[in-house]
């Protein structure tokens, strides 16, 4: 059995080495020659996954190892019989934890004593706007919540959604809704003109979701204007052709690897591992926490002098700062369009090891309860 893999993917071997030959290919360039004799197909977002690549080839199972689906033609791998596996929530952890160190930035930057006074606007509440929410409420943010296809499909629980209207008028509005072009709520361009006009420049607008879900000449208008909110974009229209221009107007910029955390990566590939054991009806053997290395920082320790915000934001800064993808990703603005598209691609590709807060072991001395409450919120290990 042949498996063409993106070699972005990680633990390939170690998952589907003995299930078949491994070819390792370029995502992002990835050909019809290059797939035709193949069986497996595992991709990432990068890949465009439809008829045009794999009509005529031997393949009979596609895997993704990402949340996101708008890549792959589902309808017509149903239509030719090819199995079809995506890894919902993979990463979702480490999304929440990307949004938590960008709201612990910005209380910074807005000089707010405690960053749980920002009211937070969650647009689209699936497994990573899901688990966002319930980290925030468990810290004392306010929360408001936007999915009208949940509301639609939960008419018991309508009382838990507001409008969009509604979250733009949040401190914070964040975006995790998946890319959809059709339906009663498309989500492309979701954010344009008429959206962006109403927010001011006390809020901040995080997209860690599709970069299409914002219209970017829209924003990068508005960016332009003095009233403008400030802005944190993690994913971009038409990557890895990003616009340099946006990069220069936004407050923080990174290379779309807000789920980038080693352990959301090695849930991905073995979700699709598990997916294709099931296809193949062999037994699922292998688990990624058997593979997870011991992290480089594995302790904190607080005493009971520590101020709660600041003990709580140094912990989550130790383990992710976005401003270091921010500085990486603005260097790289440089050259030709060719150049640039090469270099953000690089980002990803080359991105550093990235562990999630429940890696790091915290130690609390006399502390107070409600600091315990808080790291555990996050999924920080305690030792009191």
């Amino acid at each position: 059995m042949l498996i063409v893999a993106d070699e972005n993917i990680p633990l390939l071997d170690s998952f589907f080495g003995d299930i078949g030959e491994i070819r390792r290919v370029n995502g992002r360039t990835l050909t019809r020659d290059e797939v035709q004799d193949a069986d497996v197909l595992l991709v990432r977002s990068v890949t465009r996954v439809d008829r045009a690549l794999l009509e005529g080839s031997r393949v009979r199972f596609v895997g993704t190892a990402t949340i996101g689906t708008d890549h792959v033609d589902q309808g017509w791998l149903q239509e030719q019989g090819i199995g079809f596996a995506a890894a919902p929530g993979c990463n979702a952890v480490s999304v929440a934890e990307y949004v938590l160190s960008v709201l612990s930035l910005h209380a910074e930057h807005r000089g707010l004593a405690d960053w749980s006074s920002q009211t937070i606007g969650i647009v689209g509440v699936g497994n990573v706007g899901g688990e966002l929410a319930r980290m925030l409420q468990r810290l004392d943010f306010t929360v408001k919540l936007c999915d009208p296809p949940r509301q639609d499909a939960e008419p018991e629980q309508t009382d838990a959604f507001v409008s969009l209207a509604e979250v733009l008028e949040c401190d914070v509005v964040t975006l995790h809704t998946p890319l959809t072009r059709a339906g009663a709520y498309p989500t492309h361009r979701m954010i344009a003109a008429k959206e962006l006009a109403m927010m001011g420049p006390d809020q901040l607008l995080i997209n860690a979701g599709r970069g299409e879900v914002i219209d970017g000449e829209a924003l990068l208008e508005q960016l332009r204007q003095t009233d403008a909110p400030t802005v944190a974009l993690d994913v971009w229209e038409h990557e890895p052709n990003i616009k340099p221009d946006l990069v220069d107007r936004v407050w923080l910029a990174t290379p779309h690897i807000a789920g980038y955390s080693l352990e959301g990566k090695m849930q991905g590939t073995e979700m699709i591992y598990q997916a294709l054991c099931r296809y193949l009806g062999l037994p699922v053997r292998k688990k990624s926490g058997q593979f997870l290395p011991e992290p480089a920082l594995s302790k904190v320790s607080f005493t009971s002098s520590a101020d709660e915000n600041e003990a709580v934001q140094v912990a989550l800064r130790a383990c992710y700062d976005p401003r270091r993808d921010d500085a990486r990703l603005r260097l790289s603005m440089s050259g030709n369009p060719e150049d640039r598209a090469r270099a953000f691609d690089q980002l990803r590709r080359d991105y550093p090891v990235r562990r999630e807060c429940s890696s790091l072991k915290v130690q609390l001395k006399g502390s107070s309860k409600s600091l315990q409450d808080s790291f555990r919120s996050i999924g920080f290990k305690l030792k009191i």
